[in-house]
């Protein structure tokens, strides 16, 4: 089954805990600190697999982790890492922020990879913790947890050429012919719901890969019919065949059905407009074809034609050799759909204060929501060098600036404190 759009959620995994531990030894008196910190989690990687051709997987399992950093031993042993988790996608895979619509990342070679979900830092132990005049206190970390993201895979097929044309013009009848793909093909609209892939040979052993792709409608560009689904797989493509039905089987006219694709092509991205483009007039063996062909070629003399019938199989050879021709001359300059850039889900940014209808003090902000979660305030210890840092981040001085008195309840994250100035 061919699945070129999914939407799932990536989490890296947690850092594992620090943990406090003292030398409990013979003949040692006074054993200093000997908790060993936690292993960082592992990241969640997409990796391009060269012969995968969908997303079909990731339609099984909507949610992926990363395993989590191992917790922090005694005797100051170190936590174990967590190994990466690598999921294979194809090659044109493009990565959203689904949350957003923000384009994170466009995977296009073989084993290219990119990290979408980062693993947690692992949390220190009171061995990594210790200072002088602290050894003894009871201090550790928890492991960083991981952040969960909600992501939308899209597919766009990279081949070298792709055929485009109103529904039933004879797409897949040449794509069965010059290759070895076997489309389903009918007498009836939309026989093509999904793209299909087949290498093709010139003979003068000239290979490409060429796409047939779902027929076009009007409005395809706002999505309608097919719409998005087919329009995303013409980007990576270098040379675009422009099949027109100049047999005029059902009626149609080839002058309005090649005016209406480019219509559609150009409004969906007008970086199209720049490919290179064959006409392929096919369906010649068909009584109008002739007066079709010079009604066209008179309202479009510039444009580059070339006759053929799939059904008879004439001038598939003159298209094959013209269309590696053109993928020579296209080699250097190929127009990419998008403008590739990293989108970071979560910033790092500094702290705020509001202040709630209750009169609650709200303090947020990555740094210290990290700081919080990462705090085991079971003991009195770690509760104090939470307290510490906050006054180092001058998150003390903000609070009073925005009008905190003594009393008043301050909120980071789920935990709530009295300010004791």
């Amino acid at each position: 089954m061919f699945i070129d759009q999914v939407r799932i959620k990536v989490k890296g995994g947690d850092g594992g805990d620090g943990i406090t531990a003292f030398r409990r030894e013979k003949y040692v008196a006074l054993g200093g600190p000997a908790g060993g910190s936690g292993g960082d989690g592992g990241n969640l990687i997409f990796e391009v697999e060269e012969g995968l051709r969908t997303l079909l997987d990731f339609s099984y399992n909507k949610k992926y982790s990363a395993p989590d950093g191992e917790k922090g031993r005694s005797k100051s042993q170190h936590g174990k890492n967590a190994e990466d988790l690598i999921l294979k996608v194809p090659p044109g895979t493009s990565i959203y922020n689904d949350d957003t619509g923000e384009l994170i990342y466009d995977l296009t070679h073989n084993h290219q990879q990119y990290i979408v979900g980062k693993g947690g830092r692992g949390g220190r132990g009171n061995v990594e913790l210790a200072r002088a005049g602290r050894a003894g206190l009871e201090i550790r970390e928890n492991g960083e947890p991981a952040k969960e993201h909600n992501i939308r895979l899209e597919l766009k097929l990279i081949s070298d050429v792709g055929l485009v044309g109103m529904p039933s013009v004879g797409k897949s009848t040449i794509i069965s012919v010059v290759s070895k793909a076997k489309p389903k093909i009918a007498a009836y609209h939309f026989t093509t719901l999904v793209p299909k892939l087949g290498v093709t040979k010139t003979t003068d052993n000239r290979s490409f890969v060429i796409a047939d792709l779902p027929g076009l409608i009007a409005g395809a560009s706002q999505g309608k019919g097919l719409g998005h689904q087919f329009l995303r797989h013409i980007e990576r493509t270098k040379v675009i065949l422009h099949v027109l039905d100049m047999g005029s089987f059902e009626g149609r006219d080839p002058i309005e059905d090649y005016e209406q694709i480019n219509s559609e092509l150009f409004a969906y991205n007008y970086n199209l407009e720049k490919k290179s483009q064959l006409v392929v007039a096919n369906k010649m063996d068909l009584p109008m074809a002739e007066e079709n062909l010079a009604r066209f070629k008179e309202k479009y003399p510039d444009v580059e034609v070339v006759t053929i019938s799939a059904l008879t199989q004439s001038g598939l050879e003159l298209m094959l050799t013209k269309t590696a021709d053109m993928l020579d001359a296209a080699e250097d300059i190929v127009v990419e759909a998008e403008h590739v850039k990293v989108y970071k889900f979560m910033p790092e940014e500094d702290f705020y204060i509001r202040q709630d209808e209750d009169d609650v003090y709200i303090v947020t902000g990555e740094r210290v929501e990290k700081l919080f979660l990462m705090t085991d305030f079971s003991t009195y210890d770690n509760q104090r060098r939470f307290a510490n840092q906050l006054r180092k981040m001058g998150v003390d001085k903000a609070l009073r600036e925005a009008g905190v008195q003594s009393g008043d309840i301050v909120r980071i994250a789920d935990y709530e404190f009295e300010f004791n100035d």
